[in-house]
C-alpha cells in the first residue's frame, strides 16, 4: 500500500539537502497531483537557496580578495540621520569561510529578520564590538566625528585584533589599522552588512527603551528619526533629553 500523502509531506518537511533531492527522485513517478506539488515546492525552495548561496558569494569578494589576512573586521553605523538617540557603530570579523544565509544590508531586511541575524551573527562571529556615542558628545562635536568615535570604541572592543578593516564608504580618523573603504559597503561585504545588522538592532533595542522613558514621541516605532508626527510632538511638547538639539533647530 502507497504511503498516505500526509506520510509523504511530512518526508518532505523533515528532509534538506541531499536527501531532500533524493524525496524527489523517489516519488517523481508518483502520479498523484499532491504528491507532485510536494515536489515543485521542494525543487523551487531548492532553486531558491541556490540562488542565495550565489548571493552571498558575490557578497563575499572581499573577503575573498584579502583572505591571507588573518582577521577581517566590517564596520558600520545605525543612526546618522535621527533628531534623537544616540549613534551605533559595530565591528564584526567572521570566521573565514562564514556563510550565514539572508545576511544584507539592515535596511533591506525586516525587524525579525535583522533579529534572528543579530543571534546568529553574536553565536558565529569571532569577535563583536559596540561603540555608542550619544546625543550630546553628537552636539559637541558634530554627527560625523560622533560616528568615528563610536567605530574606534567598536573597533577597540574586540577581544580579537583585526589587520584589516572593511568600511562602510569612509576612512576612520586616528586608525592605525589599514582600511578598505567601500562605497554602499553594506550591500557588497558579508562582514560590513554583519555590522550593519548589530550596529542597527543594538540601536533599535535602545530606542524602544527611551520610548518608556520618554513616552509621546514614538520612539519605539519612529527610533528617533523626524517623521510628522514625531516633530508635531516637539513642537508642541519641546525636546525629550535624548534630542540633538542641533539637529532640531528651531523646531519648538
Amino acid at each position: 500500500m502507497p504511503k498516505s500523502i500526509q506520510e509523504i509531506k511530512k518526508e518532505f518537511q523533515l528532509a534538506s539537502g541531499a536527501s531532500l533531492k533524493d524525496l524527489c527522485q523517489l516519488y517523481e513517478e508518483d502520479p498523484r497531483s499532491g504528491v507532485q506539488a510536494l515536489i515543485k515546492k521542494a525543487k523551487n525552495q531548492e532553486k531558491k537557496l541556490e540562488q542565495e548561496y550565489a548571493r552571498l558569494e558575490a557578497m563575499a569578494i572581499y573577503e575573498k580578495k584579502y583572505s591571507q589576512v588573518p582577521y577581517i573586521a566590517g564596520i558600520d553605523e545605525a543612526g546618522r540621520g535621527p533628531l534623537a538617540g544616540p549613534v551605533a557603530a559595530a565591528a564584526v570579523i567572521l570566521p573565514k569561510d562564514c556563510r550565514i544565509l539572508y545576511l544584507n544590508d539592515s535596511k533591506k531586511l525586516t525587524p525579525m529578520r535583522r533579529e534572528a541575524l543579530y543571534d546568529e551573527i553574536m553565536e558565529k562571529a569571532v569577535s563583536v564590538g559596540v561603540g555608542i556615542v550619544d546625543n550630546e558628545r553628537i552636539d559637541q562635536i558634530n554627527i560625523l566625528q560622533a560616528t568615528y568615535e563610536a567605530m574606534r570604541q567598536a573597533i577597540q572592543k574586540l577581544s580579537v585584533e583585526p589587520r584589516l578593516l572593511l568600511n562602510d564608504a569612509v576612512t576612520i580618523p586616528l586608525v592605525t589599522i589599514p582600511q578598505v573603504p567601500i562605497i554602499k559597503g553594506d550591500a557588497k561585504s558579508l562582514s560590513i552588512a554583519a555590522a550593519s545588522i548589530i550596529a542597527k538592532v543594538t540601536r533599535d533595542r535602545m530606542m524602544v527603551e527611551y520610548d518608556q522613558l520618554y513616552p509621546g514621541y514614538g520612539f519605539a516605532q519612529n527610533k528617533g528619526y523626524g517623521t510628522k508626527e514625531h516633530m508635531d510632538y516637539i513642537r508642541n511638547n519641546g525636546p525629550s533629553p535624548i534630542h540633538r538639539r542641533n539637529f532640531i533647530g528651531n523646531l519648538r
